[in-house]
């Protein structure tokens, strides 16, 4: 419907299979070779969803960042994290941790001792987000917000249900801080419904269904399980239906981008090649850190 103010979809982005860490399974719309970055995101991958045997969870051993955020966004399974900071911790299902790893830091993501032992489903994210250059060597921080803390509503009819992750949706504000503007939401949308989530006019918008499938703008483009749908930066309302029998389940991720360089290598961003080359220089002389070994 013409003047409705709902953004159309550019285009719907197949993610792929690919292995990170010591091994694990992930989903990966971008990077790819079709989709280089999403400005100012960097990265989206889907853990899973898979189930493990007693012994098989592998995890992300000791590795080093800078120049952005990383978010871990767990559904379910254990994950423990250390850092070259002092931080550790634990994530469980529906928590988040928001990592600001700005000037640099070492840290390490494995399964949690438990749930490595035995076993279990696990599905989860990680959305890396790009830091603006004048914010690329600020002080690392981490925010650990537990699943009870993050605010999940309603619409009035009980169709749609929303984890605000960060931003905001159905009136409720997310409890985490960002460096830029941005939202993060998980939506679930009941089987034969349709919904409308408003969207700033500047931000650059995605979504990502991990579950069920469904229709998405005016044209309805149709999505399913490990796609991600661009829209268009052409109003401040993105509309959605679940088409399939189950209900739909996706990231409804933007941000205001920023409109810089980027320049990787690995896990290191910044906006130029000296820059990156003085990343891996201070890497190696151990300006990081180190994580320090449990006894």
């Amino acid at each position: 419907m013409p003047g409705n103010n709902r953004r159309s979809v550019a285009r719907v982005v197949q993610s792929v299979q690919t292995l990170e860490g010591e091994g694990f399974l992930v989903h990966r719309p971008f990077p790819t070779s079709h989709l280089a970055d999403f400005d100012p995101f960097l990265l989206l991958d889907e853990m899973g969803p898979m189930e493990l045997g007693a012994g098989e969870a592998k995890g992300a051993p000791d590795h080093p960042h800078r120049g952005f955020e990383t978010v871990t966004y767990m559904i379910d399974g254990r994950f423990e994290h250390r850092d070259s900071h002092g931080n550790s911790g634990q994530l469980g299902r529906g928590d988040v941790q928001w990592m600001t790893a700005g000037a640099g830091v070492i840290h390490s993501e494995m399964p949690e001792g438990d749930f490595a032992r035995r076993g279990g489903r696990i599905h989860g994210f990680q959305l890396w987000v790009n830091l603006p250059r004048r914010e690329k060597l600020i002080r690392p921080r981490y925010q650990e917000i537990p699943s009870a803390k993050i605010p999940d509503v309603a619409s009035a009819d009980g169709k749609l249900r929303v984890r605000v992750i960060a931003g905001e949706a159905l009136g409720a504000n997310a409890v985490i801080e960002t460096r830029t503007p941005i939202i993060m939401l998980h939506c679930t949308l009941a089987a034969g419904a349709e919904a409308v989530q408003q969207v700033a006019s500047d931000y650059n918008v995605f979504a990502y269904v991990f579950a069920g499938s469904g229709a998405f703008s005016d044209e309805r483009r149709a999505a399913g399980e490990h796609q991600m749908v661009v829209f268009k930066n052409d109003g401040e309302q993105v509309s959605f239906a679940a088409t399939g029998r189950e209900p739909l389940e996706f990231l409804l991720i933007g941000g205001i981008p920023l409109h810089e360089p980027v320049v990787r290598y690995g896990p290191f961003v910044m906006n130029t090649k000296e820059e990156i080359a003085q990343a891996i220089t201070d890497y190696q002389a151990g300006r990081f850190g180190q994580i320090t070994p449990v006894n």
